[in-house]
């Protein structure tokens, strides 16, 4: 590498490469092979005594996860060097060809100048693509690997005990036993109406405030607006734990108000279905405000001329609303709202926070009757280690988000407008 550049003049350039080529070489020889060595074999030896003398001292072995990492560390570093020498290669045979013609190649100043003007964008860009593979791409990996394996507490724990490549048992445990699949169903389907009913309702939620905000002859607008975005403002950890209390079945604010009317008291946090209610009713409380705003923004932006044309035609107010409002927020919010169930499948916090997945199920494996998958992971890993079975929801999780997020975002309006434009 850098060859090419010499041979066609560019001195300082091919220098450059040619530097960057050794480098890459010592990599390739002196830590690639034992990285790869380490990401195949996961190790051969772990902690053990030996009797020095007339006592035993702890001898550490190989740490098998640690072995996995720097494995796929080192395999992305190598993929990044393949790519800059393929594109040395292209950038010697352009230049080649452009001699060829008679044209003259670019000297050094020239190349420096149009790297930091022309290519400016995608000088700056490359530095979060980098980013992107070592910090996004590298736990997607690693997440992925860790379900092939059988890493789980206690029996295959590094640096104690070893970590061994076990195939597809992980998926097959946990789609045919009947403990795990239960619970896989189980925590999946209401992941899924909770997904669709926490989007939906904090959106028309959000909705509903915000046309009621913006209608003819509601007077103080910035009073309302500033009152209905308190929630938002206060910290979500602190609304939670407030909540939290507030729906106590035993010493409630709720359940009392509910008891001075003569009405009994409900388990809204110790019954299964009131359990998954109550999560729904916090989560619009916490969530309507940021869409209000949203939804307010996009209010503002629709020309008025467009009503006063309907009012001459004799449009009705839903009619209006119907076809110059709806669309109008639709077009703007689609993608928004798309994004909004792929976050609500990884909404932990209020899961977490206000029920830590209770009620208790005695169906569920490490899971409870409110566990959404993220939250069940959480269980996996940290609570019970059983860190394969968690790379398998990861990465269930991982294909649902990516699949309905790019589906949906390239079924939008908005996307397929900014794509008809490029």
């Amino acid at each position: 590498m850098g060859l090419g550049q010499v041979y066609n003049r560019q001195y300082m350039k091919g220098l450059l490469m040619l530097l960057l080529y050794f480098t890459g070489l010592y990599f390739i020889i002196t830590v690639l092979p034992k990285a790869l060595w380490g990401l195949v074999t996961l190790g051969d030896k772990a902690d053990r005594l030996e009797k020095v003398g007339r006592v035993y001292v702890n001898v550490r072995g190989d740490h098998s996860i640690f072995l996995m990492v720097e494995g796929i560390i080192a395999l992305l570093a190598a993929l990044v060097l393949v790519y800059i020498y393929a594109l040395n290669i292209r950038d010697a045979y352009r230049v080649g060809k452009l001699r060829d013609e008679g044209g003259t190649a670019n000297g050094f100043g020239t190349t420096v100048k149009r790297i930091t003007e022309e290519r400016f964008p995608l000088l700056v860009l490359s530095i979060p693509l980098l980013l992107v593979v070592f910090f996004t791409a590298m736990p997607i990996l690693f997440m992925v690997l860790l379900a092939f394996t059988n890493f789980s507490f206690p029996n295959y724990l590094p640096p104690a005990k070893l970590v061994d490549w076990t195939g597809f048992k992980s998926f097959v445990d946990m789609f045919n036993v009947k403990a795990w699949s239960g619970t896989f169903i189980g925590v999946t389907v209401w992941t899924l109406i909770w997904m669709v009913s926490a989007t939906v309702t904090v959106f028309f939620g959000g909705f509903l405030v915000a046309l009621l905000v913006q209608m003819k002859g509601i007077r103080f607008k910035g009073f309302w607006r500033t009152l209905f975005i308190i929630p938002y403002a206060i910290p979500q950890f602190i609304s939670l734990l407030i909540m939290k209390n507030m729906f106590n079945g035993q010493f409630g604010p709720i359940n009392q108000y509910l008891s001075y009317f003569g009405l009994g008291k409900l388990p809204w946090l110790t019954d299964p279905f009131w359990a998954k209610v109550t999560v729904i009713i916090v989560n619009i409380w916490i969530g309507f405000p940021i869409t209000m705003l949203m939804i307010i923004g996009i209010l503002s932006t629709i020309s008025k001329d467009l009503y006063e044309a309907a009012e001459m035609d004799g449009a009705s107010g839903y009619r209006q609303f119907r076809a110059i409002t709806l669309p109008s927020i639709m077009y703007a919010f689609g993608p928004i709202l798309v994004m909004s169930f792929a976050g609500n499948i990884n909404n932990f916090n209020l899961i977490f926070l206000l029920t830590g997945g209770a009620p208790a199920n005695a169906d569920y494996k490490f899971a409870g009757s409110t566990d959404i998958l993220i939250t069940w992971l959480y269980n996996l890993t940290l609570t019970q280690g059983k860190y394969n079975y968690a790379s398998v929801i990861g990465l269930f999780i991982f294909i649902v988000i990516a699949s309905l997020s790019i589906w949906n975002i390239r079924r939008t309006k908005a996307f397929k407008e900014e794509g008809d434009f490029h």
